[in-house]
């Protein structure tokens, strides 16, 4: 692979992670965060398959088909199972409105650069360019957590910031070690089940998964 295919090749992978992250900002609907979800996971099984193409590691490849049945299927199809004309009436009303939601993405992107600039410099390689990528789809799964309403809508911001994290760890080293891949892997998607039970047991008992109606139920 030449540089320049493997340039381009990066950057259209980070960009699809970037592009999916701020869409799932602005979407309200569910289902189209689940599916966005799912396109993340393409692409960053996708990144570290041309990352371990370049590099000429037989184990990347491997980690690239795990992070794909994982994140790009097994998650999104736990998320989703059930049925669709249910998830599309669940409709999020989020802290903040769509406008300023994604100038807040815009201004998290920025700080990322900003911050990985001064901590360990843009550099010269490929994957020190994009890694901003990586901590801005962390800051953005943290705006998730703090401003979606719903437990479930709330989990896409966990799975976000769990994949914002990998991505900063194959930009900068490479990746980790196959067996390591698959425990984290797997830890994710025991917490994805259990809390996916869990969100199903509340909308069942209170009608609903709205943390800020919950709390009220508490007080």
């Amino acid at each position: 692979m030449t540089e320049t295919l493997y340039i381009q090749l990066v950057g259209l992978c980070t960009g699809t992670l970037l592009l999916t992250s701020a869409l799932m900002v602005w979407r309200h609907s569910l289902l189209a965060s689940i599916r966005l979800l799912a396109a993340q996971g393409v692409a960053l099984a996708a990144l570290v398959a041309v990352i371990g193409a370049q590099e000429g590691e037989a184990e990347l490849i491997l980690v690239s088909l795990l992070i794909l049945t994982t994140k790009g299927i097994a998650l999104p199809w736990v998320l989703a199972h059930q049925s669709k004309a249910t998830i599309r009436t669940i409709e999020e009303s989020p802290r903040l409105n769509p406008t300023a939601a994604l100038l807040t993405v815009t201004l998290l992107t920025i700080l990322s650069y900003v911050v990985v600039s001064q901590l360990i410099g843009l550099g010269t390689s490929v994957g020190s360019h994009a890694a901003p990528i990586g901590l801005a789809m962390i800051l953005t799964g943290f705006l998730l957590l703090i401003t979606r309403r719903r437990a479930r809508s709330q989990l896409i911001g966990f799975l976000l910031l769990d994949n914002g994290i990998a991505t900063v760890a194959f930009l900068t080293s490479g990746g980790v070690p196959l067996l390591l891949e698959f425990g984290v892997s797997l830890d994710v998607l025991l917490v994805v089940l259990i809390l996916h039970v869990f969100a199903g047991r509340m909308r069942n008992k209170f009608g609903g998964t709205d943390v800020d109606q919950l709390r009220e139920l508490h007080d």
